[in-house]
């Protein structure tokens, strides 16, 4: 990767720095559920919790919402929480109005119960700066994220997408694409080595879901990519495998590339 990455803290985990870094998602839906979840990750070798918060019934109480944070905070025992409402039009569970979004996420940002927040980058570009402004202002990272359920554009509309992310303000810009076929994955590894080689100043994370796209969750270090997802139980994506076997192969590819 170019010399000019600046690593992201995400609580005390560097992203950008060392192997890829595994997120795990939670994607229960009620308090309860959540916070057990938490307290078994613990359990579990992982780098990140990624709390998927559109599947979560209260998600539209902001302070129901802020007090299962804290409670999380306190079961993850100091795992960073990546905390994602996930669009519906972006693959997420549920519909939300940005004003609610923009709330939503600041509340959370402000509250210090999570470590960093994602924000959809194709959700209207002053949608995306006030997120933006907010979650700094409360001195948290942005992952600025897109995804595509349906294809994997060309290699100069993903160089694009990630170049808006970062132009915008994104932290880490982020893009999930589904595959058609083998060529698509290439296609996807092809712009994740481009743009971390000649234009990320940031980690970045890229990945090609469902069972074709697999390769592109364990081999992401030698292209560029800094974090991958792996499941402990429910996924969160399609092509998300379980952690174990996720930090076996990440480990025998980091070794490879010393």
């Amino acid at each position: 990767m170019m010399g000019t990455i600046k690593t992201v803290m995400l609580g005390n985990v560097e992203v950008g720095k060392d192997a890829p870094k595994v997120i795990v998602p939670i994607v229960a839906k009620d308090r309860e559920t959540i916070v057990a979840k938490g307290r078994e990750l613990t359990q579990y070798t992982m780098d990140v919790i990624e709390w998927r918060v559109d599947f979560y019934d209260d998600v539209f109480d902001i302070p129901k919402v802020v007090e299962t944070g804290r409670q999380l905070r306190e079961a993850l025992q100091g795992t960073p929480i990546l905390f994602t409402f996930r669009t519906k039009k972006e693959g997420g569970e549920k519909e939300i109005s940005m004003p609610a979004y923009t709330a939503l996420n600041k509340a959370m940002a402000e509250s210090g119960y999570v470590d960093a927040i994602d924000v959809e980058i194709f959700s209207g570009d002053e949608i995306v700066r006030t997120n933006i402004e907010n979650i700094h202002a409360a001195d948290k990272p942005v992952v600025g994220s897109n995804h595509d359920f349906f294809k994997t554009p060309d290699k100069a509309d993903l160089l694009s997408r990630l170049r808006k992310m970062q132009d915008l303000g994104a932290d880490i810009p982020k893009i999930a694409v589904m595959p058609k076929n083998k060529a698509d994955v290439i296609v996807l590894l092809d712009a994740t080595q481009e743009m971390a080689e000649k234009y990320a100043t940031r980690p970045i994370i890229t990945m090609s879901m469902s069972k074709i796209g697999v390769i592109s969750r364990l081999v992401g270090e030698a292209f560029g990519s800094s974090m991958t997802f792996g499941a402990v139980g429910q996924v969160s994506a399609p092509g998300q495998i379980p952690v174990e076997k996720l930090q076996t192969a990440m480990a025998i590819i980091h070794e490879a590339q010393k």
